[in-house]
């Protein structure tokens, strides 16, 4: 079978909102809806021209349980176009595009709204099991005498609810949090404090400067229910140094730790959207595509090393198409941690990880910092899980634009062991 060409067409997103101790102004469908309106405003597709609708959302809230369709319907387009949601952890963007790729180039598809969205402020409070038997006991109580027993049961701890979210980010079978996988890379891979403090202090600055020369057109501004306009990822610390981050302690592995939340990815809302295309659907529709998916990989490996998994991801896609690390002009790498990127890059221009675990006759290289998330990343961007895959795609398409460079690959790391990588080129 011959697989057909796959475009993306255009793409927006959200800007991206701190998680800041409550629910934010937007839930994972508003966030979705408010980049896909203007998105498929200056497109003008008519509303039953897509064949599906497809989001990543890791932490979907109760009124919102799909928000694929959810969001499909209220962005307007017609009843008939189905809407789905998928689940890859920090993958979930990506694997949502990946479904479009996928589905586009084999022919079952023509036309695909794809992206990721995340609300982790919403994340929910989980009781723990004596209080849900409780609240269940008393839910079943039938008497007054029965409600009596049931509340003189009830303890004050019954009342001191965990954060959804500490369990979301801790691997249930190796049992450690994503921060302490991260500390594992940076002992493996001798990765100095200072060394992930430098990364840190200079991913807010290509941040703030991708913001200031223009480099960030992908957001559309969003307004809540009150009026108040949201027109800038409000993470960013442009006035970051090596000495203020060196002040603050290890969050994970006290007192000694190289992980602090100054060189990690914030906890952040936000979403991004794409349209993908078939060759024939911009013929129909006389579009003008970005952007084509060349390819994409996945990969697994264990928990506990994590954030090892774009290596494992990306390194495939560079041998089946022949290309060397210098043949890719810009790299999207999510910055989970500062440390896990900076290991990434260690191992790739490691021998023995190479030859022993990429199964490589000798070392990949070293990627140029001056190619590498030209404009920041998720420690000064933030990392909204089940957008991120999304953003970066859409990030490295027009990033490659602005700098008329050719070819690119985003990969990220994945909670739960595993990697993923696609490999895009500008038209």
């Amino acid at each position: 079978m011959t697989c057909r060409p796959v475009y993306i067409i255009d793409g927006a997103r959200s800007p991206f909102l701190k998680a800041r101790g409550k629910p934010g102004p937007f839930t994972p469908v508003d966030l979705a809806v408010g980049c896909g309106r203007p998105l498929l405003a200056r497109r003008g597709l008519p509303p039953d021209a897509f064949d599906d609708v497809i989001f990543g959302c890791v932490n979907p809230i109760a009124d919102e349980v799909n928000p694929g369709r959810v969001a499909g319907l209220r962005l307007g387009l017609h009843e008939g176009v189905t809407g789905w949601t998928v689940q890859r952890n920090c993958g979930s963007g990506m694997q949502s595009i990946d479904a479009a790729f996928r589905n586009i180039e084999n022919g079952t598809l023509d036309l695909v709204l794809a992206g990721g969205t995340e609300a982790l402020s919403y994340a929910p409070l989980i009781f723990g099991y004596e209080a849900t038997n409780w609240f269940g006991r008393l839910n079943g109580a039938r008497s007054f005498g029965a409600r009596v027993a049931a509340m003189a049961a009830f303890r004050p701890r019954f009342m001191k609810p965990v954060i959804g979210l500490v369990h979301g980010l801790t691997d249930p079978i190796v049992e450690l949090n994503m921060g302490q996988t991260a500390e594992i890379l940076a002992f493996l891979f001798d990765v100095s404090r200072a060394e992930a403090d430098q990364y840190a202090v200079e991913s807010h600055r290509r941040l703030a400067d991708a913001a200031a020369h223009g480099r960030l057109s992908e957001i559309e501004p969003m307004f809540d229910k009150h009026g108040t306009a949201y027109d800038h990822d409000d993470g960013v610390r442009p006035d970051s140094t090596l000495e203020t981050l060196g002040k603050l302690p290890p969050v994970f592995e006290k007192p000694f730790g190289k992980v602090t939340a100054g060189n990690s990815s914030q906890i952040t809302d936000g979403a991004a959207v794409l349209i993908l295309a078939s060759d024939r659907a911009v013929d129909q529709y006389k579009l003008q595509p970005l952007a084509r998916i060349v390819d994409s990989h996945w990969a697994a490996l264990d928990p506990s090393i994590m954030g090892l998994g774009p290596t494992l991801a990306s390194t495939p896609l560079l041998v089946r198409h022949g290309l060397a690390l210098g043949d890719v002009d810009l790299w999207e790498l999510n910055e989970a941690f500062a440390s896990q990127v900076l290991a990434c890059i260690k191992a790739w221009a490691s021998d023995e990880y190479c030859r022993s675990v990429l199964g490589l006759e000798g070392i990949v290289g070293s990627i140029d910092r001056e190619r590498l998330n030209v404009d920041g990343g998720a420690i000064s961007l933030g990392h909204p899980v089940g957008c991120s895959g999304a953003r970066i795609v859409l990030h490295l398409m027009n990033a490659l634009r602005h700098r008329n460079a050719k070819r690119g690959i985003a990969t990220e790391c994945i909670g739960g062991g595993q990697g993923g990588a696609m490999l895009i080129e500008a038209i």
